[in-house]
């Protein structure tokens, strides 16, 4: 087994690679021969790492056309079995993730990890509200707690509508007990300022959430690979969505959804991504009781 502080950066790079399409943490240690700790602490340092990146440089953004939703996964334990959970950890239990994404340049510009009640419904808009240069058109579905935290994070300085969809039970339920319900029709709500009603859409959110149950092996229903801390789940949805902004090249756009958006001029690598951890990790802590003068 590999330690990680002998891993060199094409480890890294391949470690993170396959964490990006999708590998378990268990196969990768197969495949690469490191400890199944290595590749959890490789993992964390990149999450924090990516979060705090997009963090800082996903800002004044121009975009028009924003459309947001939320995508279920659980943390630990499913939610009915929490109570009976041996040592459940806190956060365990339901674990929802927020998205916005421009429907033009399809970058993921705010995400939030949590529940799914109106506080976090508030926090997410809040963060999106500050990302934004300018006045934009807002789709979202028919979650009420995106009512109140719509209007506490834009005012009426926004383009708001709902699509709500409408669900029938499917043909097909009686083969099986995860046969989903069938859409049979949905409503477009205005609900503030203006919005163009042919582009109230949360079509590009959705396929989000399918690229993230294909590409994060702790969202993939029916296994063993959910997340066993959530802070573990929030550091590989930072890490998913610094590989899909800045290094993955969008199959229409024919370049990457940062790059379309104007936040970098360059295809990002695998490596870029190893460059900035190698470069966090070269920063000298502070002796305690030193005193470091302001510039």
């Amino acid at each position: 087994m590999v330690s990680m502080n002998k891993l060199d950066a094409q480890a890294r790079s391949g470690i993170l690679h396959m964490l990006c399409e999708g590998q378990s943490i268990r196969s990768i240690t197969r495949i690469m021969g490191t400890s199944k700790n290595t590749v959890a602490k490789l993992l964390s340092d990149a999450g924090a790492i990516c979060a705090q990146y997009q963090d800082e440089t996903l800002r004044n953004l121009t975009s028009k056309r924003v459309q947001v939703d939320e995508i279920w996964s659980f943390t630990y334990a499913k939610q009915k079995n929490v109570a009976t959970a041996k040592a459940a950890p806190e956060g365990a239990g339901d674990t929802w993730t927020w998205t916005a994404i421009d429907a033009d340049t399809k970058l993921v510009m705010s995400w939030l990890v949590g529940g799914r009640d109106s506080e976090y419904a508030m926090g997410f808009m809040d963060d999106l509200s500050r990302r934004l240069a300018n006045r934009v058109q807002l789709t979202s579905d028919g979650h009420r707690a995106y009512l109140e935290a719509v209007q506490g994070a834009f005012g009426g300085d926004i383009d708001y509508a709902m699509l709500i969809k409408l669900y029938g039970a499917s043909p097909d339920s009686a083969k099986g007990r995860y046969s989903p319900a069938e859409c049979t029709g949905a409503n477009k709500e205005r609900i503030e300022g203006n919005p163009n009603i042919k582009h109230v859409s949360t079509s590009f959110a959705e396929r989000q959430n399918l690229t993230m149950r294909m590409h994060m092996r702790r969202f993939t229903r029916l296994t063993n690979g959910f997340s066993k801390k959530v802070e573990a789940h929030a550091n590989a949805v930072a890490l998913h969505f610094m590989d899909y902004n800045f290094v993955r090249i969008h199959a229409t756009l024919r370049m990457t959804p940062a790059m379309a958006a104007g936040v970098t001029g360059k295809l990002w690598e695998i490596g870029d991504i190893v460059a900035l951890i190698e470069a966090k990790e070269a920063e000298k802590p502070m002796v305690r009781g030193t005193y470091k003068k302001r510039s």
